[in-house]
């Protein structure tokens, strides 16, 4: 079995952050191992707080992963300080770590900041280089370019800018301002669209880190690229459109949509 890490915050509440990537990955084919970032206390309506780790323990997790079941694909979520992004960056240096996915996790579905705005710079000069794919959604993406995105051509120029900066393939998430569901690959100076059918489902706690989960998992078992994302983007339009409803905010997905078997049947 393909193995995948994911580096990332904890969500108590299930929907998002390494509980999330846990799911995606299983789902997906692939034994998920984690390295977690910071304890969030959070739930579908917001983050309450959050308590980072030491740098120094995060490297011990990584190193303990690496040095006993080796990941065949890395994903990185939430990475709150400037301190965690560079003892990312140095064990996954030393590691030699393949196929990473980084999903720079500015906010949350609810709104609330999750990362400092000084860890932006050491994800864009030590993590992004090393990537596969970076996932930014339509407001992180106007951070990380300096520019206003209102529509796909503006997405295009974007992802461009981004790709050409940071040294990495970029996949640009349509989903927020962009009103459909596209997202646009730009990776070996070519551009490619992913379209997808919006699904009407409020319930979207935890969708980037879903879909950068799925991405790495797909990668981790050989998949190329483009189709990574294609096979990731046809696993959580299936998720959202399961319609999951739970919790008293975005809600989460139903990430074991495809669960079927004795020890997942429910008592009659």
């Amino acid at each position: 079995m393909k193995t995948a890490l994911t580096i990332a915050g904890s969500d108590c509440s299930g929907g998002a952050g390494i509980q999330a990537d846990l799911k995606t990955m299983t789902m997906n084919g692939v034994y998920g191992m984690s390295a977690i970032t910071a304890l969030t206390a959070q739930n579908t309506t917001g983050v309450a707080a959050v308590s980072e780790v030491t740098p120094e323990f995060l490297k011990q997790q990584i190193d303990m992963v690496f040095t006993d079941i080796r990941p065949d694909a890395v994903k990185i979520g939430m990475v709150p300080s400037p301190e965690l992004a560079e003892a990312i960056a140095e064990r996954l240096r030393i590691h030699k770590a393949e196929n990473i996915v980084v999903d720079p996790v500015m906010v949350a579905t609810s709104g609330s900041a999750l990362m400092e705005s000084d860890t932006v710079a050491v994800l864009k000069d030590r993590l992004f280089p090393i990537a596969a794919v970076i996932t930014p959604n339509i407001p992180e993406a106007e951070v990380l370019s300096g520019m206003a995105i209102r529509d796909q051509g503006d997405m295009e120029k974007a992802a461009e800018k981004i790709g050409k900066s940071c040294g990495c393939p970029v996949l640009l998430k349509g989903g927020h301002s962009i009103q459909d569901a596209s997202d646009l690959l730009y990776a070996n100076d070519e551009t490619t669209w992913f379209h997808g059918k919006r699904i009407d489902n409020p319930n979207t706690h935890g969708t980037g880190c879903t879909l950068s989960s799925a991405i790495a998992s797909n990668l981790a078992k050989g998949y190329p690229l483009k189709i990574s994302v294609q096979r990731a983007k046809e696993y959580i339009s299936c998720a959202l459109a399961a319609m999951l409803d739970l919790g008293k905010g975005s809600g989460p997905l139903n990430h074991g949509f495809d669960l079927k078997g004795f020890f997942a049947e429910e008592n009659s």
